[in-house]
């Protein structure tokens, strides 16, 4: 089965090319939102809202339409965060026509005069709008496709809350349709509370950040004590090298310092933190949100046990328990060809394991000292931490 997915924008039928209208009128059944079906005249094909919640019930509705022609409206571009791309995700790209029209972002950017390149665009159409703060940086733009009505409240709260109240906020109503409107104001005295659920929110971005590249001050995160210090944290993920896309796991993961810091060098980055204690898995949640990557997923157990039937990694990070029975083996074995592992040890008992996985993979086996400058009577001295084992390796 080929199905067609159109994208129509809030201008509705008028307004789409000769082309997309045939592509509709040609099939038997057109699957959409109560609202883009509301845009598309009765026809020789059957209108059919999407069930809601759509995903759970995705696969028997295209296979209740087997040997049917059938048609998708979408919002303005399919493939931007919206049923096109899940489509492909779940048919292939070969099962799915796409025939976009402009999308919301791009009439934004047109709106307001903003460039694709200094342009970042987060959504929250399904997603948690925390995500918005990986990107704030000062003098950063910034669009996030709303949810609905609550959407731009929401960000204006987040922005406050994160030190950039005094961030511009311009919300952008019903593009491209007779109703389009503009709301303009600042994310601390945010004051529209009516507003269009179908809107984009830009943001002009005026705050203190923090920098996407690894070691994050120990502040940033809120922790027991059980925390991957910057300075280490920073070897660590040196050594782990995140590309986009992976997924790390993040084992013994106290405040999860890593698994975050994974998530933030890309959008798409994936993170499992395996964490024994509860009080602790429940702050990796929080820092994570805080930090704007709240979709870390959080295990709580204890390895080696904790670790099974989860998705294969393409890195791990061992920052507590590399002397329990069986830990670093099975992280060894779960890691997939050609993935890192880096593990850290400050006892002798974790130092003896570590130099025993260095005796038989091979791999980098590092001490590191750190110490800092602190007062020593009227004076100053050096203070030194504990000394940490790093084991470094790539899977062949």
């Amino acid at each position: 089965m080929t199905i067609t997915v159109v994208g129509i924008g809030a201008d509705g039928w008028r307004a789409l090319p000769p082309a997309s209208r045939a592509e509709l009128e040609t099939c038997d059944v057109l699957l959409g939102g109560p609202r883009q079906l509301d845009l598309v005249p009765d026809g020789p094909y059957e209108k059919r809202p999407w069930p809601s919640p759509l995903l759970p019930a995705l696969d028997d509705v295209l296979a209740e339409l087997t040997g049917r022609r059938v048609g998708v409206l979408a919002s303005g571009d399919p493939l931007l965060s919206g049923i096109g791309g899940t489509l492909v995700r779940r048919l292939g790209a070969d099962a799915v026509r796409i025939v976009p029209a402009v999308s919301s972002v791009t009439l934004a950017r047109a709106r307001l005069g903003w460039t694709a390149e200094e342009t970042d665009v987060v959504s929250a159409v399904g997603r948690d709008a925390r995500k918005v703060l990986r990107v704030l940086a000062p003098g950063r733009r910034v669009l996030v496709l709303s949810s609905g009505a609550d959407t731009p409240g929401r960000v204006a709260a987040l922005l406050a809350d994160h030190g950039f109240g005094d961030s511009t906020l311009t919300v952008l109503e019903n593009l491209g349709s007779p109703e389009e409107r503009r709301l303009d104001g600042t994310a601390r005295d945010w004051p529209h509370d009516a507003v269009a659920p179908l809107n984009v929110v830009a943001i002009t971005c005026t705050g203190r950040a923090y920098s996407l590249l690894a070691g994050l001050p120990d502040e940033a995160f809120d922790h027991d004590g059980q925390l991957t210090k910057r300075d280490l944290r920073a070897s660590a993920l040196a050594r782990l090298a995140p590309t986009p896309g992976e997924l790390l796991w993040d084992v013994g993961a106290g405040a999860g310092s890593v698994a975050i810091e994974w998530c933030r060098a890309h959008p798409v980055n994936r993170a499992i933190a395996v964490e024994s204690r509860p009080e602790r898995a429940d702050r990796i949640a929080r820092n994570g949100a805080n930090l704007g990557v709240p979709d870390i997923e959080v295990v709580t157990g204890r390895a080696p046990d904790a670790l099974t039937g989860l998705a294969v990694p393409d890195a791990v990070f061992v920052g507590g328990g590399v002397a329990g029975a069986g830990v670093l083996s099975a992280c060894w074995d779960a890691l997939r060809p050609g993935g890192r592992l880096v593990a850290h040890g400050v006892t002798l008992e974790a130092e003896q394991a570590l130099a025993a996985q260095y005796a038989d993979r091979g791999g980098e086996l590092t001490r590191i000292s750190v110490e800092r400058a602190a007062p020593l009577g009227g004076l100053t001295g050096w203070s030194p931490a504990r000394a940490v084992t790093q084991w470094s390796v790539r899977k062949p």
